[in-house]
């Protein structure tokens, strides 16, 4: 399936024909900072399978969880996250909302909910574990 999606402003533009393996909110510390309070909604892609069509993201290298480096990218100039690549999992994390149409890329599941504010409440009717889920319910 054919997708495009961008930045806020534009100047970064990307296409993919992969489909997601699996979405999911991600509640963890990290990615309440680069949401600004809520969970982080991604789209799980295999690796490789985003092409910048246009500009080129800033890269932010940093220490995930598992003590492992993630590459995570963004514009430069208007600040939108775009995705992260983790050196320790097959796939990258695709923000959502920067797909240029994410009505069928709801989460599957909720992720680090250990770490999720006090205030923000977890529907009962999806997967959700406290921190990743086990290695059955990941893509492979």
């Amino acid at each position: 399936m054919h997708r495009e999606g961008g930045c806020a402003c534009g100047a970064i533009r990307f296409e993919t024909q992969a489909e997601p393996m699996l979405t999911g909110a991600c509640h963890c510390t990290d990615c309440q900072k680069f949401t600004g309070g809520g969970p982080n909604y991604v789209a799980l892609m295999p690796k490789g399978t985003i092409a910048v069509t246009q500009g080129q993201p800033r890269l932010l290298h940093a220490v995930n969880d598992r003590g492992g480096q993630t590459v995570r990218a963004f514009c430069a100039t208007c600040g939108t996250h775009l995705w992260g690549v983790p050196e320790d999992a097959p796939f990258m994390t695709v923000k959502v909302g920067v797909f240029d149409s994410s009505a069928d890329l709801g989460p599957r599941m909720h992720i680090y909910t250990a770490s999720a504010p006090a205030w923000h409440t977890l529907p009962g009717d999806l997967p959700s574990f406290p921190r990743m889920p086990p290695a059955a319910a990941q893509p492979a």
